[in-house]
Formats: structure tokens, C-alpha cells, sequence
């Protein structure tokens, strides 16, 4: 019988009988197992260091945490549901999750090719660990069209060496979207040009997977910050990618030695969130519409930067958003009207919303972002990407819409 992955989030991939039958997975506090024979450690050990191709009907063992984990691969199982993929790797951060991608899928004299805004701490690792190892990247915006993102790899003179085009979309903190199809299109041109894949990844971070699922769009790899609507309840940190057999095992392979793996403590705490992920998503969502259009007849308001809103988008982003987009979201921006010191007057008077970074958690969080989670990248660029000092983030929460309103608009009053 087929079922929906909110159905299988509750049982998919453990079996109550080989854990004296308790309805929910234990967690698997251990740092080793054993094995049944000497034969059976020496076959699970070539398996995990690829030394010869899986037999018919054979899976990995349990070996150490360090490479499987009960709970972690329960929870890669699951994951693999929501974005149709073929297998998925789990992390102990977000940011350990962007950065495996990064150094599997680029080597010295790579170029990397990325979407701007990106987060704060991707485009750190962007231009300052990166670089280190002689990798080079190209930022390319809104404005610039599938042509002229060729061009300037041509011009670049290395778009032999063009190995990754990352993607963040919708970008995190303007909501920006960029067309996953036309990064698609583009890597399969240069794949052709080198004879060589050049892999797309996205970080779903900001729709997740409910709303959004690029590897159905032809992405290669999807990245999210687990931390966020995947955990949802701002307890715990981790991150996650998903993608083909053949990018997994690379991620898994690369994870094995970095020993970045998410803890069977995080991943089962991850199982418990992805019982309610949907319906915490849509309430998020449906709270967001209702706050995005008060905020978008509000006087004090300037700008609103939402995908619920169909008079905010322009038609170029109204375009992407039908092709590949399932929902809005939950992320609202907007400018508000006036200076760093009114923006920060407006966050210091909320009550009901919560002064702090992260996003996607059942309670509605508010941050500045030019001067918190954006503070590493220039100013110029800020500017550049609409990340000024008027900008504020709002993450909505499961809480009463009328109430965050209500929030809102006696910290308006206080301007």
C-alpha cells in the first residue's frame, strides 16, 4: 500500500521486534558493535571503505557510530521520503552539512559558482576556507539572466574548471528566488563543454521540503540546516543533504573521516520532529500569509519581501515561484521605515516574538540581519543584496496570528 511520508514518518525503517518491541525507536547510546563473525567485520569494513561493490540483496552493517548508527540510519530513511531521493547523509550542524558538499565536490583550481544573498556562514566559508585551497567562485544575483551567468563564467577564463553551481533559494534573509531548472541547464552545458559533471546543489534551508523539492527539478544535491523546520523546536542542531546513490556515498565516504556526523541523541530527538513536520509547516505557513498582509498595508512598512504576497514579487520571481515552488513558507522581511536605531526600537519592544537568530521553530522568532546573521559579508554587498539597516526578519511560529499581530503592532507604537 503507498503511502504519504507524513504516514511513514511514524514507523518507516525500524522494526519494533529487534528492540523488545518498543513502539518507538531507542536511542542507541554506543560506540561500537559486534560483529557475528570475523568474516562478517571484514566484509561490513570493505563495504564501508568502498573496496568492492555491494552483493545482491547485501547492506552495510553496523559497525561505529562514527560510520552507522541505528538512529542515524532510521533518520537518513526518513529523510529520503519527503525529497524522493535516493539517499540522504545527516550532520551535526547546518553548516558541517554546507561545507562536506563544498570539499567533496570542489578541489584546488575548482570554480565554484553561487547565489547571492547566501547565509552568512556559507559565504563565509566562501571566502575565507575556501579560498585557502586555491578555489575560486563567481556570486551571481536576481538581476542576472541564465546568459549572463555563462558569460561571466567564460570571462572568468575558468569555466573549464567549473565544477559546482550552489544554490540558495529561496535566499535567506530577502527571500530571493533563482530558477533551479536554469542551474540545471547550465551545468549540463558545461558538463558537455569539460567532459566532465559539474553537480548543482541547493540549500532548501528557507522552504524545506514540504514546499519545495529540487531534486525533482534535476538538482543533484539538497542541503538543509536540519536545525531549522526539520527540528523545528530550536532543541537541537544538525544538517542534512540529499541526493543520488553516487553523491551520498561520496558525502558519506568524506563524513566518515571528518567525523561530522550527527549523535544518536540529536537523530532521534530529529525523529520525533519529523512526526509533525507537516502540520507544523502549514500552520507556520498559514500564519505567515496573515502577517505578511498586515505588514503589507502597514504604514510604517516600506517594503515587504514575502512569496505570499503577489503584488511583492515581480514577474521574473512570480515565474520561478509557479515552477518550482509548492508554498510560500513562513520567512517574512520587510524595511521598515526609518534607521538602524528604529528597527532596533521595533525588536526591542516585541513580547510575544523572540529576539533571535535561527528560523523555523514552532515559536516566531525577530533579527536583524545586517548586523547579526549578515555581519561578515561588506557592507557594499549588503546594500547591493537589499540587506540594509532597515531590514528585519521575522520567522513565524504556531502561535496565534491575531496575537503575533497584536505583537507587532504595539512594538510599531513604541517607533
Amino acid at each position: 500500500m503507498q503511502m504519504k511520508p507524513e504516514s511513514l514518518m511514524m514507523s518507516h525503517g525500524y522494526k519494533p521486534e529487534l528492540s523488545q518491541g518498543a513502539v518507538k525507536c531507542p536511542i542507541f547510546l554506543t560506540s561500537t558493535f559486534v560483529f557475528h563473525s570475523a568474516e562478517e567485520g571484514k566484509d561490513f569494513f570493505e563495504l564501508a571503505y568502498g573496496h568492492r561493490q555491494t552483493r545482491p540483496n547485501e547492506e552495510l552493517g553496523l559497525i561505529y557510530s562514527r560510520i552507522n548508527n541505528p538512529n542515524l540510519e532510521i533518520l537518513e530513511d526518513r529523510l529520503t521520503l519527503w525529497d524522493e531521493a535516493d539517499g540522504s547523509a545527516v550532520f551535526e550542524s547546518g553548516m558541517s552539512a554546507i561545507s562536506t558538499v563544498l570539499l567533496e565536490f570542489l578541489k584546488p583550481g575548482s570554480l565554484l559558482i553561487y547565489s547571492a544573498p547566501i547565509y552568512g556562514g556559507t559565504h563565509h566559508f566562501i571566502h575565507h576556507v575556501l579560498t585557502k585551497y586555491g578555489i575560486s567562485s563567481i556570486e551571481f544575483g536576481i538581476h542576472d539572466t541564465k546568459e549572463q551567468i555563462q558569460e561571466k563564467i567564460i570571462a572568468s577564463g575558468k569555466s573549464k574548471d567549473l565544477a559546482l553551481i550552489y544554490l540558495e533559494t529561496p535566499a535567506n534573509p530577502t527571500n530571493d528566488l533563482f530558477s533551479i531548472k536554469e542551474a540545471v541547464t547550465l551545468a549540463s552545458y558545461f558538463s558537455k563543454e569539460n567532459n566532465e559533471k559539474v553537480f548543482v546543489a541547493v540549500d532548501n534551508t528557507y522552504l524545506g521540503p514540504i514546499w519545495q523539492k529540487p531534486l525533482s527539478l534535476g538538482a543533484d544535491i539538497t542541503v538543509y540546516s536540519a536545525t531549522k523546520y526539520l527540528g523545528g523546536h530550536s532543541d537541537l542542531i544538525a544538517g542534512a543533504v540529499m541526493g543520488t546513490q553516487e553523491v551520498i556515498r561520496r558525502v558519506k565516504t568524506l563524513r566518515t573521516f571528518l567525523g561530522n556526523m550527527i549523535s544518536p541523541h540529536t537523530a532521534w530527538m530529529l525523529l520525533r520532529s519529523l512526526e509533525t513536520l507537516q502540520i507544523r509547516m502549514e500552520r507556520q505557513q498559514s500564519n505567515a500569509i496573515t502577517v505578511g498582509n498586515f505588514l503589507w498595508k502597514h504604514p510604517k512598512v516600506e517594503k515587504v519581501y514575502f512569496l505570499g504576497i503577489d503584488e511583492s514579487l515581480s514577474s521574473r520571481t512570480q515565474e520561478i515561484y509557479k515552477e518550482q515552488c509548492l508554498g510560500p513558507g513562513a520567512m517574512i522581511s520587510f524595511d521598515i521605515k526609518g534607521t538602524e536605531a528604529t528597527a532596533f526600537t521595533f525588536l526591542n519592544a516585541l513580547k510575544l516574538f523572540k529576539l533571535a537568530v535561527s528560523l523555523g521553530s514552532t515559536e516566531s522568532l525577530a533579527e536583524h540581519p545586517a548586523t547579526m546573521t549578515h555581519v561578515d559579508i561588506p557592507t557594499s554587498d549588503k546594500i547591493h543584496m537589499n540587506i540594509t539597516e532597515k531590514l528585519i526578519r521575522l520567522s513565524i511560529g504556531v502561535e496565534d496570528p491575531q496575537d503575533l499581530i497584536k505583537d507587532l503592532t504595539q512594538a510599531f507604537e513604541k517607533i
